[in-house]
């Protein structure tokens, strides 16, 4: 019986080359999506072997949705030896608008909570068997705020903190924390993007890239690390530099505006 990867997020976009690249290399899955029928629907029409997946329906905004899947998860399929919390969301915001406050309250509910819920459950059960990897997915976003993208940028920068956080808390313990930053990659969320994404990646190669980077048990890791430059560039650029050069850049779209 193959070892097993438990991935949030997996109905679309990175979160389902994720769950193939992983299916390739031998792995069983532990799919978790809100709309667990198209993930059935998916595992299936790729012709997935019965009794090396399960879909589990469920939502990471909802802790109590997520810790149930989890617990779910480990009385049927094991305690898994990768969670990679990959769900995420990405709205554009206007703090002047009451109503992108809520967007904002969501997303954090999604990025964040949701994120620090997926692993919830695993932690004492890794920490017990002495191993283990848990895997969030941040954003190159994270590194720098962008104009109108205030939610998104923040979540993913509260991404890096607290796996950074918790990979201090398990130090010693045999569980390995992994952060992964994504540069743009071809997906549903980043289709309708207004603006220039360079160096744009296919879900497939991310998920190729991210699953050596896991394997190897990196830390940190910017995908891909052109991006990685770009971001160090922008972080090492003064306030006032940085300001003039996203002065009239596209903003991502409100959730009015979609």
């Amino acid at each position: 019986m193959g070892p097993l990867v438990f991935i949030t997020g997996a109905s679309s976009g990175i979160g389902q080359a994720l769950a193939w690249r992983y299916y390739q290399a031998g792995w069983r899955l532990a799919l978790v999506a809100r709309r667990a029928a198209e993930m059935t629907e998916w595992a299936e029409d790729r012709g997935l072997t019965f009794g090396r997946w399960q879909v589990y329906a469920a939502d990471v905004a909802d802790i109590d949705s997520i810790a149930a899947a989890a617990h779910v998860c480990m009385a049927q399929q094991g305690v898994p030896d990768v969670v990679i919390a990959n769900a995420g969301i990405s709205i554009g915001m206007d703090t002047a608008q009451r109503e992108d406050l809520d967007v904002m309250a969501r997303t954090f509910a999604t990025n964040n909570i949701g994120l620090a819920a997926t692993f919830h459950a695993f932690v004492e059960p890794m920490r017990a068997r002495g191993s283990g990897a848990l895997v969030g997915i941040a954003s190159v976003a994270g590194i720098r705020g962008l104009p109108g993208h205030g939610a998104y940028c923040s979540s993913k920068a509260a991404v890096i903190s607290y796996c950074e956080s918790l990979r201090g808390e398990l130090r010693g313990t045999g569980v390995k924390v992994v952060t992964l930053a994504p540069g743009y990659v071809d997906t549903p969320l980043t289709r309708k993007n207004r603006y220039g994404m360079p160096f744009l990646m296919q879900a497939e190669d991310f998920a190729d890239a991210a699953y050596r980077a896991i394997a190897k048990g990196v830390s940190y890791r910017v995908i891909p690390w052109q991006m990685g430059v770009v971001a160090k560039l922008l972080r090492a650029l003064p306030n006032a530099v940085f300001d003039r050069l996203l002065a009239g850049r596209p903003r991502k779209h409100r959730e009015a505006e979609r």
